[in-house]
């Protein structure tokens, strides 16, 4: 079995300090995926280097306290792709790829950190260009390549991924424009939504807001995905949004994949 974790850390000091890195260990997986680390290279090293003796790889932002992103990989990759191209987007430290080519075979692990448009409208128009740009990028990978991306899409496609889309179909995250991106990607690129292959229930969700008591009482949102090829896609067998400890605005996603690296 492959296990693959995907968290938006919000913070990997912040998250280390609630208690992810005892977790991780425990946690059994093959690759970690993490967004928001919130650091920048000289705040990682020496003490994130590695996450559960797994090897750490990075895109920070150039922002400092702000997005970046990194995987965490049992197996050595052949090629490590940082950015994915856009010069905007790579500034602010959202993808970062690790590769597994052999001979037979052309597999990508992906942890990526789409941005959120919740501050404000020049954030949402930012939004709308990254997911201009992301879509023709994971087509060609597709096209290219078998790979899971794992990340914090910060999208709820259906009605079923959050707790009040009544109440949300003008906010950002829940816009008709972003569920239609992802319903282009899942029903005409022909990637998988991996966590709706195995569960189909409703309140399975991986966010929460901080204000009220929203987690306490389930109110939250799936922002987090494993997205895939169709044929890594098949071969995913369980799936856990883990809830026995908070590291964060948002819990682990695992998906154990019957195939190893």
């Amino acid at each position: 079995m492959f296990r693959l974790v995907t968290l938006n850390l919000n913070g990997i000091r912040s998250a280390a300090d609630k208690g992810f890195l005892p977790w991780a260990e425990q946690a059994g997986a093959d690759c970690i995926g993490v967004q928001e680390v919130k650091a920048q290279a000289a705040d990682v090293a020496g003490r994130f280097d590695s996450v559960a003796g797994l090897p750490g790889h990075y895109h920070f932002a150039e922002k400092k306290g702000y997005s970046g992103v990194g995987l965490f990989t049992k197996r050595a990759p052949s090629d490590v792709k940082i950015g994915f191209g856009s010069k905007e987007f790579d500034a602010e430290g959202r993808w970062v790829e690790t590769r597994y080519d052999t001979a037979k075979r052309k597999f990508s692990v992906v942890s990526c950190y789409f941005p959120s448009g919740t501050s404000g409208e020049e954030r949402q128009q930012a939004k709308f260009r990254f997911l201009a740009k992301m879509y023709p990028h994971l087509v060609k990978l597709k096209a290219e390549r078998d790979f899971i991306l794992v990340g914090d899409v910060n999208i709820a496609h259906q009605e079923i991924d959050l707790k009040n889309w009544k109440g949300n179909q003008k906010n950002s995250g829940f816009l008709p424009e972003e569920r239609a991106w992802l319903t282009k990607l899942f029903d005409k690129a022909g990637l998988v939504d991996v966590f709706r292959t195995l569960n189909h229930k409703a309140e399975q969700y991986t966010w929460w807001s901080q204000r009220g008591q929203a987690r306490a009482k389930n109110v939250g949102w799936r922002l987090d995905y494993h997205i895939a090829t169709p044929a890594i896609a098949a071969k995913a067998k369980r799936e856990e949004i883990y809830l026995g400890q908070r590291f964060s605005d948002h819990a682990p996603v695992v998906i154990d994949y019957d195939f190893k690296l």
